[in-house]
């Protein structure tokens, strides 16, 4: 079983407003991410918040996933993947997790289908998609490696422990760019779907 896991818990302090709630298509830029998420074969879904989460809760439906609040969504990434893992481990049976960015709204089924693909075929336990020469989003760990990314910190993500250790990578290629982030108003102004 492989659930997915959305990591939406930071301030969006080069924006200087929530950018979870921002108007993206018929709704908010968090909930585009959850709705093209749970197009994945995913049995179980979690989100985790942090920065602004009562007024996300607000706004935002939550059917279908579970949320896991972040206390600690000041101190980086590191500690929203923490807590997300820590609900995993505690809630779920699910022997893999795929790992979703909360602010990167350019999710594609192929990639997402090319990486459970390559997961059910590995012996390695992570899996990256290497989009042309640069690893990017999602990626997809097994429960084992779980703990170990638990103890990292700061806002780095999973990335360098993952470069470290090239033996647990499974790399599958893709032609398409990397997701980009939405980060400041020039990237709204690129990525939000025209009406």
């Amino acid at each position: 079983m492989i659930a997915a896991l959305v990591l939406a818990g930071g301030a969006s302090k080069r924006l200087g407003r929530p950018k979870q709630i921002e108007p993206w298509g018929e709704g908010t830029l968090l909930g585009h991410v959850l709705t093209e998420v749970a197009k994945g074969p995913f049995e179980e879904r979690f989100v985790v918040l942090g920065a602004d989460a009562d007024r996300i809760l607000e706004e935002i439906d939550f059917s279908d996933w579970v949320v896991v609040e972040n206390p600690e969504w000041e101190s980086g990434m590191s500690s929203s993947l923490r807590v997300g893992l820590d609900a995993l481990l505690r809630l779920t049976r699910a022997e893999s997790v795929a790992i979703f960015l909360g602010d990167q709204p350019e999710i594609d089924q192929e990639v997402v289908a090319g990486l459970l693909d390559a997961r059910r075929h590995t012996k390695r336990q992570v899996v990256v998609p290497k989009y042309r020469y640069e690893w990017g989003n999602p990626v997809v760990v097994e429960r084992p490696l779980w703990a170990r990314l638990m103890s990292l910190e700061g806002d780095a993500g999973a990335k360098p422990l993952f470069k470290a250790h090239p033996e647990w990578v499974e790399e599958v290629w893709f032609e398409a760019r990397p997701p980009r982030d939405v980060d400041t108003t020039d990237d709204i102004a690129d990525l939000r779907p025209k009406r």
